[in-house]
Order: C-alpha cells, then sequence, then structure tokens
C-alpha cells in the first residue's frame, strides 16, 4: 500500500475535489477508486451532454488543487474519460465489484497479503455506509440499478 506522504495529500485534494463535484445537476459520482495513475469512477448522468460537463468539472477541481498542492502548472490528467454505460444488474454488480475491490486485485498481483477485514483506503468502500454531507466525497446513487438492481446479481 501507498505510503508515501505525497500520495496521501494527493488522496486529500482528490477527495476534495470529489466532494466539490460529487453532485451537479443532473450529475452524480457514486463511486471511485485511486490507483496511482489513474482513477476509476462510476458516475450517474441524465444525459453525455451532463456526463461530460460533471467530468469536465471534477478534472477541473482535481487539477487545480493537484497542481496548487505541487506547486506547478499545466495539465494534470493526460487522457479523457472512457465511458461505459452499464446496462444490466450483473454488469453493474460487476462493475461496483471490479471498482471497489481493485486494491486487493493488483495487491495479490504484488504478492501482499491482505487481511479479510481489508478496506481499501483510496476507493470510496469505506463510504458505503456514510450518508453524503457526513463527509463522504460521493453521493447517495439515484438509480435503480446502482441502488438496489446490482444485489443479487453474480
Amino acid at each position: 500500500m501507498q505510503t508515501d506522504p505525497d500520495f496521501h495529500r494527493a488522496l486529500r485534494v482528490l477527495e476534495s475535489a470529489f466532494n466539490a463535484g460529487r453532485e451537479r445537476f443532473w450529475f452524480r459520482l457514486v463511486h471511485y477508486s485511486v490507483l496511482g495513475i489513474h482513477l476509476h469512477l462510476m458516475v450517474e448522468a441524465d444525459s453525455k451532454e451532463w456526463l461530460a460537463r460533471g467530468m469536465k468539472g471534477l478534472e477541473a477541481r482535481a487539477a487545480r488543487g493537484l497542481n496548487r498542492m505541487m506547486n506547478r502548472k499545466g495539465r494534470v490528467f493526460a487522457d479523457r474519460y472512457h465511458a461505459h454505460v452499464l446496462k444490466s444488474p450483473r454488469e453493474a454488480a460487476r462493475a461496483l465489484r471490479y471498482v471497489l475491490t481493485n486494491f486487493a486485485h493488483h495487491a495479490q498481483a504484488w504478492r501482499e497479503r491482505l487481511s479479510a477485514h481489508f478496506i481499501d483506503p483510496l476507493s470510496s468502500i469505506r463510504y458505503l455506509a456514510t450518508l453524503p454531507g457526513d463527509g463522504a466525497p460521493v453521493a447517495r446513487p439515484r438509480t435503480w440499478l446502482l441502488r438496489v438492481g446490482w444485489q443479487g446479481a453474480s
């Protein structure tokens, strides 16, 4: 697991940006995972236009914060986001599992052992039981698929 103090400062900056942009008009950041050089985000948006606006806002907030933290200017994100629309409960369940347990997958590749009770500090899994407004940088899902539809799917 990352122990670099700058990494933890960057995580705080990202979570602050997520908190500020988690719910804007018809865009909601529902889950995330920070993976060092990239992010996995699960969002809900009412249209492609609101997805683009929401992602642009999150990217701008995160870039400004990271640039301020590193005392630099310029582009932070080299690539634009890649969107995939979830269409079924099974696909949603797999996507949630992938995003929220991704660190454990990488830890296995690094041959690190994690306890059975490990909760990834770099993902939104620790906020599953927290109500937005209680410091969680994510919004409650509004769509059936991400609220309840994924449960029971394998």
